[in-house]
Formats: C-alpha cells, structure tokens, sequence
C-alpha cells in the first residue's frame, strides 16, 4: 500500500518548516558521537569517583572496553506505575554482567501522580515538572560515561521529559523500558457512574471511596486510556520499546524477560558495535508522524497534543497544532478503550492490541514503514508479539483479526473514519478539541458564557444550583504563565452531570484537560492564553460563542476590541506547595501550541 497523501504532505510540511532546525541539531549529535563517551580519557580520580559505588563492576568499567549502560529511573512508589521499576536496576545490572558490559543508575528524575494531585495545588507542578524530568535526565547523563541509556518512565510527563532529554543526548542509543497495566479492577465505566453519584449527592464519601480503591488497587499502570498509556502507546509506534511491550503486566515472566531483552537490545546498538542507533536518528520527522497517527487510531490523550511538541523541538522538529488535525482527519479510530469505550487496556491488548493495530494502519498507508527504531530497521517488527516459548523469549506473528469488534476495528470498518481530534481557530485563538467519545450532535456547541478564574468555583457554582440552561463554562486564566496549565479533570463528573440532564454544556479554557477526559465537548489549551494577552481575557457574562468541531472553529459575536482584558490578582498561584519554587516556569513558558516549555 502507498503511503497515503495527507501523511505524505504532512510530514514533508515538518521536514521543510524544520530544516534549519534539524539540520543543526543533526549536526551537533553527530559531532558528540565522534567524540564518545570520556570515561576512558578522565583521571584516574575522575574514574575512581564514577566506579566506586560498584565495587562487583569497577575492573571492568575500569578496562573501558565494555559497553555501559546508564539507567535513569524515575521509580518511587507514589506512582503506582512507576512501583515495579524498584527493582529493575538489579535484573539490568545481572543482564548486562552476562554479556560481559555494565549498567549504573546514572541518576533518578522526579515523578509525580496526576491522580494524585487532581484538583489540588500540587497539581500547578505537574505540566513544569516535565522540564525538570528533562533537566534531571540531563544531569544524571552529564557524566559522560554511558555508552548507551535505559530510561525507566511511564506516567504524564514522565515520558515526555525523558524523551527530551533522549533527544538531547541524541548521540547516545536510548531504549525505554516500561512497567506494564495493573491487573482489571473495578471497571471504569462503573467507576465513573459512582463518580457522578458522588457530584450531584446521591452517594456519600464511603461509596465514592471504595469505588476508587477497587479501581485502583495494585502496582502498575492505571487501566484507563489516559496520558499514561498514551505515552506507551507512543513509544512503540516511534520505536523506543520493542515491540508488543507495552501492555504486558508487571511481576510476570514475559514482563522480566522483555526487561532482559531491552538491555541486552541496547547493548547491541551502541557505537562500539555494527549496528549504532542514536536515539536523535530515531526520533526523526517520520517517528513523530507515526506517533500522531497513533495518538488519533486510538482517541489517545489530548495531553500529548502538549508533550509532543516540545519533544519534537528537543529533537530540532517543530510540529503545529495544524499537523495533529490534518493526521486525525485521515486516520480511523480503531481502538475504543475507556474513556472512549468500556474496555481497559487490559482488554485492548487481550483483544489484538498495538500490533494488530500498527499491522492494519501499515496495510492501509498510513504509518512510514522505513522508520529506524530500536528493535532494527522497520516498523513492521511491531506487529509482532512477544512470547515465552520453551522457557526462551521469541516474537511471533501477532493479531490479523480482531478478537472483539467493540474494543478494536479494522481500518475497512472503524469505528469513526477520523481520529476525532479537531484544531479550532478564530478570533479566540487556537485550541483543540477530542470528540472521538462525544457524540455527533454535541461537536457544535453555541451557547452563552459563564466565566470562572478557578476550577472550585465552578463546582461550588454546581452545587447552588446556577446551571440551568444549555452554557459554555470559560474557566480562563489557567494557562502555563498563569499558574502552570493544571489539569480541569475534576469538571469532568460536573459537566457530566449537567449534560446528563438534558443541557447542551461544554468548555472553553486556556487549561488542560485529563487524558481521561470524555464526553463532554472540551475546548482546551487555548492559545495566547489569558494571562499572555488572550483574547479569552476579554469575555464576558452571557457572550455568545460557538465551539465548532465540524468546521473547526471558535467564533464569538462579542465586542471584543472594545472592551480591556481582565487583569485578576494571580498573586496566589505563586506560593504554596511548592509553587514558589517554578516563578521563573511561569514566567518563561512558551505558548501551549509550542509545548508550554522552558528548555526547547
């Protein structure tokens, strides 16, 4: 099958608006190839400081002949997905003895939970601490004594900084290993529908409490199609991981083995073999378009709509919110998985998964088939699937059919033929909008305004019963500049419950929205934002605006040049949890449609 066109005239529009960029980053990657890791030429108290930590490894390290790899783990147990990864270094270190090479924990990033902080003010940290994941991976490579490096990440933005700091260090070959889904719990849909209970008072903290538990309620990653498993759907489709690794459970044979093989993989492509692959080749102009033509088959996380952006310009690639559009306007929706649908990612993978999905969208022209990933050369070694046959890891022929129709589709008979994400322009700015789970009757939405500065006065206006009539809810002022881009998860069950009843309700924010965001139309990452001289600054009250997902427009009739912007005290957002430690973030952050970054 040839490659179709809109995928071809996409990717040509990022190579062309890139080359300058590209090009100089290609350029700077290749020079600090040729001079390579400098471990073999530091002093020799230089390289007693860097072996001493271990002793069973240091002869070798001291030789300088072996390969060593330098792990960054961004393990704590605060992140349910990120909890197996506590003892990965051991079976890396055992796995690369093996081989003759060695393997150091290079350093530790930060991770934290979105569930966590959900509608709480830690949660003003989240979107900045991609920057800093970045900058720790940075830190912990800046040794210079790695000849290759195993990134250990999963969550929000713990993927997205540890690919920046990938590219970064381009030069060097990058596998990342994942940790795999918890096991299926309470099902999601049942979760939400305790949720909605919850916002509108039918049940009480107890119930809203054991439903969450029984939903999450072990090691690994949650089971719903957020952020989390956007990210490792992305690794796969843009060749980080090996193939069919994504959704294998922790604490299991096939999981250690894949763990194994990752190291002994990145072993293989360092440059002191015959088959180098630095991680900025493989994280090229045709692995970001493949990731965007994932993100839309499976209604993935708006939130990478964010992300990749900035992992793009670490890599010299610069993507628009115009490119995500064009993509979703030709690729299927193949997957429905929660919040989409009601199966898990559990489910999905039981139901044909990634590969049966890379297989359909490669037979239908829609992903470039002659990427470089870290597995070889190909994107056709993802459709295969990992197996323990006879007590040995081997990659078999993975699904050519669906094993359940409702969770996964062939590109012949999908469930939506676009990938449901639309670029909404007009005298608002730009925004996005996911509508793969919103029905066809909400994606036009016209209705007057409610503005709102915060998320609590949206709830608290809720509960006085203020909502009566069909309402764009505007929460504004939530951009990076303003107060670092929290997510508006917690409106979700809200808006829900409105919506429920019969009213025609939406959003409208210069914010984010959780990957776990669903059927309640959602205009997000408006761009300017407010705080940044946005237009969205100048509503008022009972403007008229129509949010429209068929056109792809944000239209208004309110007399915006007439009136000044507000200017609301946000002096608040800067002090408390943390927050005072990120001014310079807020102050610094490129536009949303950029990545909303300080490093890239």
């Amino acid at each position: 099958m040839s490659l179709n066109q809109t995928i071809a005239d996409v990717t040509d529009r990022i190579i062309e608006r890139s080359r300058d960029r590209r090009e100089t980053y290609l350029d700077r990657i290749g020079k600090a190839g040729e001079a390579g890791p400098v471990r073999a030429h530091l002093t020799c108290g230089n390289q007693a400081h860097a072996y001493a930590g271990v002793p069973d490894d240091q002869a070798a390290l001291a030789t300088g002949r072996a390969a060593n790899i330098g792990i960054v783990t961004a393990y704590n147990d605060m992140l349910s997905a990120h909890q197996p990864f506590e003892h990965f270094p051991e079976m890396i270190r055992k796995a690369a003895r093996a081989k003759g090479a060695t393997a150091q924990v290079a350093g530790g990033v930060p991770a934290m939970c979105d569930g966590v902080t959900q509608g709480q003010p830690g949660m003003e940290l989240s979107l900045f601490s991609r920057d800093v994941i970045a900058m720790a991976a940075g830190i912990s490579l800046s040794h210079n004594c790695f000849d290759v490096a195993l990134y250990l990440g999963v969550c929000d933005k713990i993927v997205p900084g540890l690919v920046m700091a990938a590219a970064t260090f381009g030069h060097i070959p990058a596998v990342f290993l994942p940790a795999g889904p918890m096991p299926s719990g309470l099902p999601n849909d049942e979760k939400a529908k305790v949720r909605q209970q919850f916002a509108s008072g039918e049940v009480g903290r107890d119930k809203l409490m054991e439903a969450e538990m029984a939903s999450y309620h072990s090691p690994g990653t949650c089971t719903f199609y957020g952020t989390a498993n956007s990210n490792q759907m992305l690794m796969e489709f843009m060749g980080l991981h090996l193939p069919g690794s994504s959704f294998v459970n922790p604490n299991t044979p096939l999981r250690d083995a894949l763990t194994v093989a990752g190291t002994e993989r990145a072993l293989e492509i360092t440059a002191l073999g015959n088959d180098y692959r630095p991680a900025g080749e493989i994280l090229d102009e045709k692995a970001f378009v493949n990731g965007i033509v994932g993100l839309m088959a499976t209604g993935g996380s708006t939130n990478l709509v964010l992300h990749m952006p900035a992992m793009a310009r670490a890599a010299g690639i610069i993507l628009d919110p115009e490119d995500f559009d064009a993509i979703s306007s030709v690729t299927p929706l193949l997957a429905k998985v929660y919040p989409n649908g009601l199966a898990d990612v559990n489910h999905f993978h039981a139901a044909g998964g990634l590969g049966y999905l890379i297989d359909q969208l490669l037979n239908d022209g829609l992903l470039h088939p002659d990427t470089k990933t870290v597995a070889g050369d190909g994107l056709e070694r993802y459709t295969r699937e990992p197996q323990i046959v006879d007590g040995a890891l081997t990659w078999s022929e993975g699904a050519r059919k669906s094993e359940n129709d409702k969770i996964v589709r062939p590109a012949s008979d999908p469930f939506q033929k676009s990938g449901g994400l639309k670029s909404l322009t007009g005298p608002l700015g730009t925004a996005i909008m996911k509508v793969s789970a919103v029905a066809p009757e909400r994606h036009v939405i016209e209705a007057p305004v409610r503005i709102f500065h915060d998320q609590d006065d949206v709830k608290a206006a809720f509960k006085r019963g203020e909502f009566t009539s069909d309402t764009i809810v505007v929460v504004r002022f939530q951009g990076p500049k303003a107060n670092g881009m929290p997510e508006l998860h917690s409106l979700t069950p809200t808006l829900a419950v409105l919506q429920d009843r019969g009213l025609k309700v939406a959003l409208l924010t210069d914010g984010r929205m959780s990957g776990a965001s669903g059927k309640v139309p959602a205009a997000i990452h408006l761009s300017p934002e407010a705080a940044d001289g946005g237009w969205i600054a100048r509503l008022q009250d009972g403007d008229v605006v129509k949010l429209d997902a068929v056109e792809g427009t944000i239209t208004t009739d309110a007399p915006l040049e007439d009136r000044q912007p507000v200017t609301p005290d946000l002096s608040a957002n800067s002090f408390g949890i943390g927050r005072e430690l990120f001014e310079s973030f807020r102050q610094n952050a490129s536009p949303a449609r950029e990545g909303a970054s300080n490093v890239v």
